[in-house]
């Protein structure tokens, strides 16, 4: 981290109160934020962790809701509601799917027209709307399908997991932008503990995953699945009330209208004047007069080398002088500049599609748990499925305990203050990544050789390695891309590029779909054959599979080292 903070320690869990502020350069904060009435947010009374323990605890209600339904949607789909397996996983797909989809919709509104804090009121009413539907397709009796056209318990249900697909849309990609925001990055303590955030939010997040998979699914199995429905809706009603209870704390950023509006300007009024020499001289360029940016709630960003084609658009012509301003014939340097930014920021973005399939490889894990001897304890038969509690215990512990241990002994090794960059931190993510599938594919392999020896069955405590190997890595990976977006995004596009980070969840999961059923055609061959991973996994090669997947880990790891190599970080804001 630039700038040093040589004697303040940094808590493990920030006081009420926050860190006092090591520079009180005035009352105000100086990243343009105001406060709920609109006038500049004042340092002392707002922001900073006061602001940031209704938002981190909304976040974990939010989280306890969302996984509360897609841990253990498919048992209600097929026992409840009498969906086929196939059918089952097909909605849960595409409801996945749209919940990461719908997130660039829920970004282009923040930082459009609404807002952050606005989008995240918005999208947790409409995800609590859509919790309520669930709960009552829950409770509705089944006698009352007799007499009506359609089942009340498949739409409202539907209707349901569609309207919290919408909500997340807009929670996902602005509560950590949002609770970022708290901290002025101007000011040298604020941004130490803007750092400490993304730890807690991460921690948020997987807190209340682990209190979903546990508890509730417990409830759900065992009370039936309107308590089970019904106390995630309680839980997420209570996080829009306290979210909206902090309101006075809160700083705000201002929507600087559509930066996919702007990203067309600057290519239209670039390919427009395809001719015209850009001069060497960039103050030349046109820009702004003054200190504030002609984009709303965006201060000024400095003019940098390369992608030079786009700074034509900047470039003044005489028709140009002769005309009033035309956004789409001469744009400022700053717009330019934001458009190279995102441009540069997408290789980066591009690379989590691989990383992400070491998680979308979980169910595969339950398989090859389901083929190993899962008794402990004597008589005690431990679920396959419940091994993915190691993931998110290694995540509760490591996370708030990253700041704390592992960055001041990092930082003693690199003499980085921060210890990892978010590049850095993003490229040990994917060490671990390919750990983790090296582990799974070695454990399957020790597994089918106790088979063809006929020897005793692999315990399935063996695969704890690979979970946690895969908690490790998001650790360092996923919260890396979280800062990774918000650090070296404009601030006018944050909400957006935090969707760009989220949604390449989804064409990992595609393509690990993708691939699954490319092997299983090609290694399946005639005459029964299972290929790669028949039903009976006994008399596959699962090992084979992951050992490709640590491969095409390993590839995209090398892709990320070349592209963060020549990244070229954003310059100070002026």
């Amino acid at each position: 981290m630039e700038g040093s903070i040589t004697d303040a320690k940094l808590p493990l869990l920030p006081l009420l109160n926050g860190t006092p502020s090591l520079q009180e350069e005035g009352p105000y904060t100086g990243n343009g934020s105001v406060d709920v009435k609109g006038n500049p947010a004042s340092k002392t009374h707002t922001g900073k962790w006061k602001a940031c323990y209704s938002i981190l605890g909304g976040e974990f209600c939010g989280a306890l809701a969302y996984y509360a339904v897609g841990t253990n949607l498919v048992s209600y789909l097929t026992k409840v509601q009498g969906q086929s397996n196939v059918t089952a996983a097909s909605n849960i797909a595409a409801w996945q799917g749209n919940c990461y989809l719908t997130t660039i919709l829920g970004a282009f509104l923040a930082d459009s027209y609404w807002g952050r804090h606005r989008t995240i009121v918005v999208s947790l009413t409409t995800f609590t709307f859509g919790m309520v539907l669930l709960t009552l397709s829950a409770v509705v009796p089944p006698n009352m399908h007799r007499s009506m056209a359609t089942f009340p318990q498949e739409a409202l249900s539907s209707l349901g997991l569609y309207m919290t697909a919408l909500g997340l849309g807009g929670i996902w990609p602005c509560v950590p932008t949002f609770g970022a925001d708290q901290f002025d990055d101007t000011d040298v303590s604020e941004k130490a503990q803007k750092e400490l955030f993304y730890n807690w939010y991460y921690f948020a997040v997987n807190g209340g995953f682990f209190v979903a998979s546990t508890v509730i699914v417990w409830v759900q199995d065992n009370c039936g699945w309107g308590l089970g429905f019904g106390i995630p809706t309680l839980f997420s009603v209570i996080g829009v009330v306290g979210f909206l209870a902090s309101m006075r704390f809160y700083r705000y950023q201002k929507p600087g209208g559509s930066a996919l509006t702007r990203i067309c300007q600057v290519v239209v009024a670039a390919f427009r004047k395809v001719h015209v020499d850009v001069p060497s001289d960039s103050s030349l360029l046109y820009e702004m007069p003054g200190k504030e940016s002609a984009i709303v709630g965006s201060r000024k960003l400095m003019h940098t080398d390369g992608l030079r084609f786009f700074d034509r658009a900047a470039t003044i012509t005489a028709s140009d002088e002769a005309s009033a301003s035309r956004p789409w014939k001469l744009c400022t340097v700053t717009q330019v500049e934001e458009l190279k930014i995102f441009a540069r920021m997408l290789p980066i973005f591009l690379t989590g599609v691989i990383f992400n399939t070491a998680e979308a490889c979980f169910p595969l894990f339950v398989e090859q748990g389901g083929a190993m001897d899962n008794h402990f304890a004597a008589a005690f038969a431990l679920p396959p499925a419940s091994l993915t509690t190691f993931t998110c215990v290694c995540i509760l512990v490591l996370a708030p305990t990253y700041d704390r241990v592992l960055m001041p002994a990092v930082s003693r090794i690199t003499g980085v203050k921060r210890g990892l960059s978010e590049l850095h931190r993003i490229g040990v993510g994917m060490v671990f990544a390919v750990l983790a599938l090296a582990a799974a594919a070695a454990v399957e392999t020790a597994r089918l050789r106790s088979v063809e020896a006929e020897a005793p069955a692999v315990s399935i405590l063996w695969q704890a390695p690979q979970y946690v190997l895969v908690g490790v890595a998001k650790v360092f990976g996923v919260v890396g891309y979280i800062e990774f977006a918000y650090e070296q995004s404009p601030d006018a596009m944050r909400s957006l590029c935090q969707a760009c980070s989220l949604i390449m969840v989804t064409p990992g999961s595609y393509l690990l779909s993708a691939m699954l059923t490319i092997i299983s055609s090609v290694t399946g061959g005639g005459g029964g054959h299972g290929g790669w991973i028949p039903k009976n996994l006994n008399e596959g090669h699962l090992d084979r599979f992951f050992w490709l997947m640590a491969a095409l880990q390993l590839i995209n790891l090398i892709a990320f080292v070349c592209c963060a190599a020549t990244y070229k970080s954003k310059l100070p804001t002026t």
